[in-house]
């Protein structure tokens, strides 16, 4: 949390490519530490350590990167790709690393012994540090903007005036509500699978595959929304994905879906997800909507994130009190009316942020 808002100043000093590049060689390298089978302590210290190359280095400068390669016209389109690609890259990421251990281990998962397992899970690693690094040369030498020269949008030096001038944009604090509100219903996805399991009484297979289909929903939903906010309002199709995480969290709330309303139980994730991812991928992409100066984005998204993502440390621990203290359909029904009253603070925001726009395109005009 602390590498959001330090990090983002330095993504407006220096390169974005070089930035990301040297983020992604640090974070290989904590690859090779895991690989070594590190104890526990080392393996705290090196969590710690991905957060500093993975958020400080990295996160603002590829938001900036994105803005940049977006232009004026494909805001929308820029931040689909780049959070439907995240959900495509991780899903692939993912199957890799299936792959890679099944051809390491020694009869089946039950039988091999800690070793071989171990060593399996080593071989994923080094294969995943080395793609890291062969990405971070790529990023390196061609992430380079044909229009607009990196010169132009690097500040000569760090100082609190530019967080100063950041912090009275009021789009900046709307965005960091919008994203709070938006970042409560991703992690609220994670639930779908147990749902599946302990309401919908799926074993454990059928439950998974509800998690799975997330991860290929997500790619498309973010590359779809982006093409359509770019042929109207980004801002209004944030007010529209906020709305229809609302109708879907409230499917939820109410109870109606039983186990015997199976199509109710898909219609009403499909809704749900596609509102949350949608709002996922679009709210990046109102940042020039809301006037917010393209060599200052790497201090907005720092002072940004340092807000909205702070369920990162609250959701979690929240949805399980409620989980476990009322087992069941009536928990979930809980974590739903969670994800209600938090939609509903985003799309009041997002009524808010669009009138904000709507005013200033006035009084331009």
């Amino acid at each position: 949390m602390a590498s959001y808002l330090l990090g983002g100043p330095i993504a407006d000093k220096f390169p974005p490519r070089k930035l990301i590049a040297i983020a992604l060689f640090a974070t290989a390298l904590g690859g090779l530490v895991l690989a070594s089978n590190p104890t526990y302590l080392v393996l705290k210290i090196l969590y710690g350590y991905w957060g500093f190359t993975t958020i400080f280095l990295f996160w603002a400068p590829m938001i900036k990167a994105t803005r940049v390669w977006g232009g004026n016209q494909s805001q929308g389109k820029a931040f689909g790709f780049l959070d439907g690609g995240r959900g495509l890259v991780g899903a692939g990421f993912g199957a890799l690393g299936v792959f890679i251990f099944s051809l390491f281990i020694i009869g089946s998962v039950e039988t091999s012994g800690l070793a071989n397992r171990a060593e399996a899970f080593n071989y994923i690693i080094w294969v995943t540090s080395f793609i890291i690094i062969v990405i971070g040369i790529i990023v390196w030498f061609f992430l380079k903007s044909k229009e607009i020269k990196e010169e132009e949008i690097q500040l000569q030096s760090i100082s609190t005036h530019q967080i100063k001038t950041v912090l009275k944009i009021p789009s900046v604090w709307l965005l960091m509500v919008i994203i709070l509100c938006a970042y409560v219903g991703y992690k609220i996805t994670d639930v779908f699978s147990l749902y599946a399991k302990e309401v919908m009484l799926y074993n454990e297979v059928k439950s998974a595959k509800i998690g799975t289909l997330l991860l290929f929903i997500r790619p498309v939903i973010g590359i779809i929304i982006g093409f359509i906010a770019d042929k109207s309002k980004t801002t209004l199709w944030l007010i529209n994905s906020f709305i229809l995480s609302i109708f879907g969290a409230l499917l939820f709330a109410s109870g109606i879906i039983t186990p015997n309303s199976t199509t109710l139980f898909i219609v009403s994730v499909l809704v749900t997800v596609t509102g949350v991812y949608a709002v996922r991928s679009l709210y990046f992409a109102t940042m020039q909507d809301g006037q917010i100066p393209l060599v200052l984005t790497g201090t907005a998204v720092g002072l940004i994130s340092i807000i909205g993502y702070t369920p990162d440390i609250f959701a979690g621990p929240l949805m399980g009190i409620l989980l476990d203290n009322s087992p069941g359909e009536l928990g979930h029904q809980h974590v739903f009316i969670m994800l209600t009253v938090f939609s509903i603070i985003g799309l009041l925001a997002s009524v808010w942020f669009y009138k904000l726009q709507y005013k200033k395109s006035a009084n331009h005009n």
